[in-house]
């Protein structure tokens, strides 16, 4: 049972990843371009931080490496409810 409590905090963090999408602070970025070179599927995250705009892109893996790399801090992830199921 004292494996399980090591895998926890997995199950957690990639149900938070599943769910939400990179986001970014506008006024923090200076646009050093980190972010983009270290995205394993090479979408321009410096130009949505740029535009103020959420990372919507159906390549991207929600990984956090940019969220990670970031230098000044300004991107996070932000629940979405994309696939909630919608209210009539």
């Amino acid at each position: 049972m004292a494996i399980l409590g090591l895998f926890q905090h997995d199950v957690k963090k990639h149900a938070v990843l599943a769910s939400g999408l990179v986001a970014p602070n506008p006024a923090r970025c200076v646009q050093c371009g980190i972010c983009t070179f270290n995205c394993p599927v090479g979408i321009d995250v410096r130009a949505h931080a740029w535009r103020g705009e959420p990372v919507i892109h159906n390549h991207c893996l929600t990984c956090g490496e940019c969220v990670m790399r970031c230098p000044r801090g300004s991107l996070r992830f932000e629940k979405t409810d994309l696939f909630a199921k919608r209210k009539p």
